[in-house]
């Protein structure tokens, strides 16, 4: 079983509410509903159906608002941060397939 600490530690752990999760951005609960619905960001349901942020997608919600904020639409914003995600993600697994095959 994890531990609280643990928990924090992961950067997936649905840690923020959506009130404390805009604080942080410096946007408006409403900018991350439109996150969600863009797709961008998926938070988890707490058993009171309130949304729950994780670290990542603060991190995701945040470069979403600095493009916004810097005159990129929002869906935009969401497809690029979507595509740069992606790619982030295959080249980890690329680097991780040469690594096996060098062993």
């Amino acid at each position: 079983m994890d531990k609280p600490g643990d928990m924090l530690d992961d950067e997936d752990y649905p840690a923020y509410t959506m009130g404390r999760a805009a604080e942080i951005i410096g946007c408006t609960p409403d900018f991350l509903r439109r996150l969600g619905e863009a797709k961008l960001i998926d938070p988890l349901r707490s058993g009171g159906g309130h949304r729950r942020y994780s670290r990542y997608q603060v991190r995701l919600a945040r470069r979403a608002r600095e493009m916004c904020d810097q005159g990129t639409d929002i869906a935009a914003a969401c497809r690029i941060i979507i595509l740069e995600d992606q790619l982030e993600e295959a080249l980890r697994e690329n680097r991780a397939h040469r690594a096996r095959q060098q062993d």
